[in-house]
């Protein structure tokens, strides 16, 4: 990705251009390829990252198994990092990037001084709250009320509908990591799916119906 002010001041529109310049010449762009863990549980919060390409996964862990709390998309940020950079305190999650990916990582020490300089940078980071609030209430409501073939289906429309590919190429394994379940159990589920003709399993990708 070619990483420029121009596109600092094109997808982020809502800032002015004193913060835009800020930004750009403070901030560090990186490249990650995926499966690499970005950010983990007890380690201090330096730098704030931005998706520009990718995904992100944002997950803790239960009982030793993985619970899944968010992802990160394009132009999006990391509402959990944010808490823990401006606070001075160790991140509570872990992150991993499901793609590869184009990270915009923001000193935590600059954020701090924008949040409080710039309104609107304050409000950037409010909508993730209000989103990721969500995202964590519905992926609770799953789990203690929705049986495991719901979750799974309800998974992959979400994981669809964040790829915006219409079908999704993904492992069963994957599919039962995040679900803290066996992957196993996810083939039966997969399969019982398709047999109700809810969804399409072919060569490794999964369209739901």
């Amino acid at each position: 990705m070619m990483y420029n002010r121009d596109l600092l001041q094109q997808k982020f529109a809502i800032f002015n251009n004193d913060l835009i310049d800020q930004m750009y010449l403070m901030s560090k762009v990186i490249e990650v390829k995926k499966g690499n863990e970005i950010l983990r549980v007890g380690q201090y919060v330096n730098v704030i990252p931005i998706v520009l390409s990718g995904l992100v996964k944002v997950y803790t862990f239960s009982d030793d198994k993985e619970f899944l709390l968010y992802y990160i998309k394009e132009y999006e940020s990391c509402i959990m990092s944010f808490t823990a950079g401006i606070n001075h305190e160790t991140s509570k999650i872990y992150a991993v990037t499901e793609e590869n990916s184009t990270l915009l990582l923001l000193p935590s020490t600059e954020v701090i001084r924008w949040s409080r300089q710039f309104p609107e940078f304050t409000t950037f980071y409010l909508r993730f709250y209000q989103n990721r609030y969500q995202d964590i209430i519905d992926t609770l409501r799953q789990v203690v009320f929705d049986k495991l073939d719901q979750r799974v289906l309800d998974y992959l429309k979400n994981r669809i509908k964040i790829e915006g590919n219409g079908s999704i190429k993904i492992t069963h394994k994957e599919i039962s990591v995040d679900l803290a379940t066996s992957r196993e159990v996810v083939t039966r589920l997969i399969k019982k799916l398709e047999n109700e003709h809810k969804l399409i399993f072919k060569n490794g990708r999964i369209k739901i119906f």
